[in-house]
């Protein structure tokens, strides 16, 4: 996770740009949909192809599964394939981690995470890599897998979502369409990050908390397609495009005001590219 972190950030310091990824191919299919996400940075070119089957948790089975497929730049050669689902997880939570590094206080160090899937466990370990975490607190809709999720950690334990009222970063990793807390009860200081969803009707964070914060976002194109947090609050008029922030602009030093911090991702086609690359130079 460390070195994904690292990745992430060092690809923003070169000067990548996430609103010059080309579109993402979303293709609906009855059990879900098909994603075809390709990208080209420095000296590698990739694409990733991964399926989206809400049913599946209750067969047992990933709702995420998939492929990446990393290429040479120079040639569009291919020359490695990595598992699809694994690569997500650790790219989502490294890109959060960076967003949370840039906007944290510096004594951070009590984080509410929703959800008990990969993406959370992800999550918990990419915080711990840029701040010194003492206090998690699971909120799940499931009891016996929220307490056997938070088992796992000596420093977690399972709470509410009334929890966010003493959070210093709030980590939003579910399939919910609808907001898991009240924005109101977030603190000043507090940052959330919201990584469930990339559907335009679909949203995690309500209107109250987005029109208190400062709202950061990947790209700005991507997320005022496809982040329903952005769509939805652009609608009810307490957001407007301009008021979003960048993740680029962020690293590069852009100040942001007193306030809450959000940071709303939909998973872009760069991030799963350096880290990839990242993994294939630590191999080589």
């Amino acid at each position: 996770m460390q070195q994904a972190v690292d990745a992430v950030r060092a690809a923003l310091a070169d000067g990548l740009d996430p609103d010059e990824d080309p579109p993402r191919s979303v293709v609906p299919v009855p059990p879900g949909q098909f994603l075809l996400m390709p990208a080209f940075w420095d000296r590698f070119a990739g694409v990733k192809v991964a399926s989206v089957a809400p049913d599946n948790p209750a067969r047992g089975l990933p709702r995420i599964q998939g492929h990446y497929l990393l290429m040479d730049g120079q040639t569009l050669t291919p020359i490695a394939l990595l598992d699809g689902v694994a690569l997500t997880s650790v790219r989502t939570a490294a890109v959060s981690a960076v967003a949370a590094d840039l906007l944290a206080v510096p004594d951070a160090e009590r984080l509410v995470v929703f959800g008990t899937g990969p993406q959370a466990r992800s999550h918990i370990e990419a915080f711990r890599a840029v701040r010194s975490l003492r206090d998690v607190v699971v909120v799940g809709r499931n009891s016996e897998r929220t307490r056997a999720f938070a088992a796992q950690y000596p420093f977690a334990r399972v709470g509410t979502p009334d929890d966010v009222a003493s959070a210093d970063l709030v980590a939003c990793c579910t399939s919910s369409r609808t907001p898991v807390f009240d924005g109101a009860k977030v603190p000043e200081h507090a940052v959330v990050v919201a990584v469930g969803s990339h559907e335009p009707e679909a949203r995690e964070v309500d209107d109250v908390l987005i029109g208190r914060s400062t709202v950061v976002v990947e790209g700005i194109g991507a997320a005022a397609s496809e982040a329903g947090e952005v769509v939805l609050a652009r609608e009810s008029g307490v957001l407007a495009v301009d008021d979003l922030v960048s993740l680029a602009a962020l690293a590069s030093g852009h100040a942001v005001g007193a306030g809450p911090r959000v940071f709303k991702s939909v998973g872009m086609a760069w991030e799963d590219l350096v880290v990839a690359a990242a993994v294939y130079e630590a191999a080589e």
